[in-house]
Order: structure tokens, then sequence, then C-alpha cells
């Protein structure tokens, strides 16, 4: 089906409205009978069918091609004004497609050069006021409503782009947050789910209760590991800093590491208290796996303007480049305008810190 119009719903039905311009001049052999002759039959069908070939093009092509589809509608204005006065129409048309070139400048300059053109050609045909006024006022105003609503009109396009930009860019930024998330919960759990695997293997054959419990814990554990998955998919989190720490005790004293804690119950903004949370469990997941540790240290200072935890090892340390989860603590902590620095020299000591404005030190305090 051969479509008349541009898919654009900017432009929905109007096009169509604004061809009333042109019904004087294609009917004017009902109402003139200098023209009521086959032949000025003939010219008005004829050159109505080009205009309307010249108008619907001018809603698909730009540039260029916009300015010969104009000069051309202007031409025929030229030619045929002389003959029938409502040809004054085709100069408005001329107008209103120049106007709406990307360019708003050229725009504004085409429309006064068809304005101009009108007057002179109004002035050698020593038409009366009337005659000639009606064509050079539709003109400027036909033209100046094209000329802004093609300003519009690009300027919404640019907010749609730009829409569709933030739109992926948030995408993107969910899936990360997601791959994040899910790395803390499965790295730390997993750990865990191995540590009580390997006790229960070895108790199995001298101590079938503690290992029937390891086991025990092992379910407990995989089914928690899916509640958290679900949480991190939904994006929340639950428990706050102090179940962090229960856990992480847990966690350290399954590998045989002996845990100092001085964690003050205080309260946090949620946004500084979940990336505490995940800080510490992704410390504490690196020790299991990687440290080698006997003891652990787990502390949290708070002032009126920031607060700072550390955990510390005792374990192989080194300066290691951050792997995946570090890299993904450290980019949660700095969107808080916060600070991650590790300490490898005697054992590893990962000191998170994030900054507590007025409002959220007059949360915690209140």
């Amino acid at each position: 089906m051969v479509r008349l119009l541009p898919r654009d719903t900017d432009l929905g039905w109007t096009p169509y409205a604004w061809l009333i311009y042109i019904v004087p001049f294609a009917l004017a052999p009902l109402y003139m009978r200098s023209q009521a002759t086959p032949a000025g039959w003939a010219l008005h069908i004829a050159a109505t069918l080009v205009f309307l070939a010249l108008y619907f093009r001018s809603h698909w092509v730009c540039g260029r091609e916009l300015v010969l589809v104009s000069a051309l509608t202007l031409l025929m204005g030229i030619a045929l004004w002389p003959v029938a006065q409502a040809a004054g129409a085709l100069f408005v048309y001329a107008a209103g497609m120049i106007a709406t070139l990307d360019d708003s400048r050229a725009a504004v300059r085409g429309v006064l050069v068809i304005a101009l053109v009108t007057i002179v050609e109004a002035s050698f045909l020593r038409r009366d006021l009337f005659a000639s006024g009606w064509p050079v006022i539709f003109v400027l105003i036909i033209g100046g409503i094209n000329v802004h609503y093609g300003q519009v009109g690009r300027a919404n396009s640019r907010l749609r782009l730009a829409r569709d930009e933030i739109e992926h860019l948030a995408k993107v930024a969910e899936r990360e947050r997601i791959a994040r998330d899910l790395h803390d919960v499965l790295g730390h759990t997993l750990s865990l789910i191995i540590l009580k695997s390997e006790l229960a293997s070895k108790l199995a054959d001298r101590d079938v209760v503690r290992a029937r419990e390891e086991i025990r814990d092992v379910e407990r554990i995989s089914r928690e590991a899916l509640a958290e998955v679900r949480a991190a998919v939904a994006g929340y989190r639950s428990g706050g800093l102090e179940a962090e720490v229960e856990r992480a005790k847990n966690t350290l004293g399954t590998a045989g590491v002996i845990v100092e804690a001085n964690v003050p119950k205080t309260q946090l903004p949620p946004s500084h208290e979940a990336v505490l949370c995940l800080a510490l469990r992704e410390s504490v997941t690196n020790i299991v796996r990687h440290a080698g540790a006997h003891r652990c240290r787990i502390a949290l200072g708070v002032t009126t303007a920031h607060c700072t935890l550390t955990v510390a090892d005792d374990g192989r340390g080194g300066s290691a480049p951050f792997g995946s989860g570090l890299t993904g603590m450290t980019e949660r902590v700095e969107v808080l305008s916060g600070t991650v620095a590790r300490d490898g020299r005697h054992g590893t000591t990962i000191t998170v810190t994030l900054p507590l404005g007025a409002n959220a030190a007059a949360e915690r305090t209140a």
C-alpha cells in the first residue's frame, strides 16, 4: 500500500487539513467565468495534481530536495497567479515547506524570500491591497509557525534519543548491579557451603552426629542463599549490618578463624549500611578463600563526619590486583563518595570509609 505521508505521530492527520487552502484554486472554474472552459478545467486539474504530488513529497524529503520541492511550488504560484487569484495559496504552501528545513536560519531566510517574491509579483500585476495582501500575510504567518514547530519537533527528537539512551544505560547499570549482587551473595554463601561440606565429609567416619549437623547446616544455608539471590534480583537487602556481622562470625568460625568484632549498634543511612554489609561480606569471603588466616578483627567507627569499617586478618597478605569482588565493592563505595584502602604488609587490612553528610548525621543521631 502506497503511503502519502510518513509514519510520524507528530504529523497525524494535520497535513490533510492544510489542503483546505488549495480548494479555492482547484474549484476556481466553478465561480470564475473566464476559467469555466475545458482548457480552464484542464489547467486547474493538472496544476492541482502536480501540486498534490509536490505537497506530499515535501513530507518525505529534507535538505536540498526540500528546497527544490518548495522552489517548484513557488514557480507554480508565480506562473498561475496572473491567471487565478486563488493561486496565491501556492506561495503559502511554498513558505510552509521551506520553513521545515533543519537549519532554522535558512528556513527563516527562505520564508522572507518567498514573501518578497510575492510582493514583487503583486506589484508587477498591479493587484489591489486585498488581493496581494493575504498571500503575503499568510506566507509570514504559516512560515513562522512551521519554523517554530520545526524547532520544537527537532528538540523533541533529541529528547526522545536522550530518553532512549538513558533507558539503555539504566538497563546496563541494572544488569551490572544484579551481577555484583549475585557475586556478593553466592561467593560468600558457596564458600561456606564448601567448608561445611568438607567438614561433614571428614566427620562422616568418626562423628556421624556432628556430620549430620553440618549437612543440616548446608541445607539451611542453601535455602538462605536461594532467598538472598531472590532478594538481590529484586534489589532488596534485609538484616542490616548487625546480622551481617553475625553471619561473618559464623562463616569465619566454620573456617577455624578466631573473630574479634567491635561493631557498636548505630543507625546509619540505608545506602551506607547496604554498602558496608557488602564490603564486609566480600572481605570475609576473601579471607576464607585466600588468606589462610587464624585471626580476624572487624571494627566499625562512626563520627559525625564519616563512618569507617575495618576488616583485618593475619593471613598471607600481598598486593595482588583487585578481583571482580573488590572492584565491585570499590565501585559501590565510590558512588557514595567513599574510599577503599587495602594494606597487605602484615596480613590484609581492608578499610572502607564513607562520608556522612549533615542529613545522614542528623538521621543517625535521631
